[in-house]
């Protein structure tokens, strides 16, 4: 018990000397130069994920709300035929 509560304790203090280490710093977005090159950069690419994601995101809705018209015209019986008119000889 005792045993794991130092192995605790160490990793707490190493997470948190690690934290504290410039290496550690946020990017330049994030750390306060919101007007360099690679903000602009990481702010575009945002961009594009959240309209390449978005786009998606539409298509499978309306892919679903086409089901669900689809199945709504089915059900008012506006695509059912008499099988009995469509009969063959064969």
């Amino acid at each position: 018990m005792n045993r794991a509560r130092s192995f605790f304790w160490f990793i707490l203090s190493a997470v948190i000397i690690a934290a504290n280490s410039p290496i550690v710093s946020a990017c330049t977005a994030c750390f306060g130069k919101s007007d360099s090159n690679m903000a602009k950069g990481m702010n575009m690419g945002i961009a594009a994920l959240l309209l390449i994601i978005t786009s998606v995101l539409c298509g499978v809705a309306g892919f679903f709300v086409f089901l669900a018209k689809r199945n709504a015209q089915l059900n008012d019986g506006e695509f059912t035929h008499n099988l009995s008119q469509n009969r063959t000889n064969a």
